[in-house]
């Protein structure tokens, strides 16, 4: 059951579509919270934020299971339930560090919650209900997101630090949002802010520190969920995705027909504004996904060779897919001698 040690692809129904890169899904769309003030506050266009808070509004489910802030040291990510707009809001926005929600949720209250978590804890609740019988139709409203990997605690305390903000000073930490894609910004308690933009707080930071079975997953696009979301970033001249400010766009998923169901019910009532997406454009604006798929099975094999256990995936592809690419031999043999390295 565990998605640390074993992962199988969902099975694809005769009434699905099937991405080598994003797996088996009903549809496909670009979305965004049609309220101004969520597709601001959410990190990508506010469509999770937009979609649980009316998920709670038209009573579809009691409590939302997701993650914050720790008020009382805004470095840390908690678990919380969401029971309102006001909840929701404050829950907006990517959190780039360690939190569990998965232990917020208990089978007694699957058929009256919703779930946002990482795939890894959308995969994880999934093969836990198949594996005690519980269908799709009684368990949580599952959304999950766009994962480049959960980067380490120490990351985000070392760029307080940088930017001299003492713990006992902090007063909110946000690492996207407020615009697209929004920058990492520490709000003090006298109201000065300290921020840094996206691109460097990631890219220089953050990303460095993902952990190490981060970097061997087959799944960082919410293949498990009924929903799952991500950045539907505008691309420079190379192709590489642009980190400038903007109204936010997203990818929107819908995995299950239950997800296609209730994300077109939310269209109609105004809370999300969708229209119809090719993955395949998407594919071209999301190469860290589409290179993690291609040269997956080759990182394994390197690892393996290494002398290092390595988690069991089925159903996805992968040696297929690390044939079409030239990366495979020098991903193998970078992953083998990084781990030889202990890195």
């Amino acid at each position: 059951m565990c998605p640390g040690i074993r992962v199988i692809a969902p099975l694809k129904n005769p009434n699905q579509h099937a991405h080598n890169i994003f797996g088996s899904y009903s549809s496909a769309w670009v979305g965004w919270a049609t309220d101004p003030e969520i597709r601001l506050a959410g990190s990508s266009a506010g469509v999770i934020t937009a979609f649980t808070n009316w998920l709670l509004e038209t009573k579809r489910v009691s409590a939302v299971v997701a993650s914050q802030e720790d008020p009382s040291n805004p470095r840390n990510t908690v678990p919380l339930k969401l029971l309102s707009r006001d909840d929701a809001i404050r829950a907006a926005g990517s959190r780039y560090a360690p939190v569990a929600n998965l232990p917020m949720v208990a089978p007694s209250d699957f058929d009256s919650q919703a779930f946002v978590g990482k795939p890894c804890e959308a995969t994880a609740l999934a093969q836990l209900s198949n594996a005690i019988g519980i269908p799709q139709e009684d368990r949580p409203i599952t959304v999950s997101f766009f994962c480049a990997g959960t980067p380490r605690q120490s990351a985000t305390d070392a760029l307080a630090v940088l930017l001299e903000a003492p713990s006992d000073q902090i007063k909110s930490l946000r690492y996207r949002g407020d615009g697209w894609p929004g920058t990492f910004k520490i709000t003090l308690k006298t109201g000065e802010s300290r921020t840094m933009s996206y691109d460097e707080s990631w890219g220089t930071h953050l990303g460095r520190t993902v952990q190490w079975r981060c970097k061997l997953c087959v799944d960082g696009t919410g293949g498990h969920a009924d929903i799952a979301v991500g950045d539907y970033w505008e691309v420079d001249s190379k192709g590489y995705p642009a980190f400038e400010n903007a109204d936010g766009r997203s990818v929107v998923i819908a995995r299950t027909q239950r997800g296609e169901e209730l994300l077109k019910e939310a269209a109609r009532c105004g809370t999300l504004s969708l229209s119809p997406l090719d993955l395949k454009l998407v594919a071209a604006v999301q190469p860290l996904q589409v290179d993690r798929k291609h040269t997956l099975a080759a990182r394994l094999l390197g690892r393996s060779l290494a002398g290092k256990r390595i988690p069991r995936y089925s159903g996805y592809g992968l040696t297929r897919l690390s044939a079409t690419t030239k990366r495979s031999l020098k991903a193998a043999a970078g992953t083998f001698i990084r781990t030889r390295q202990g890195r």
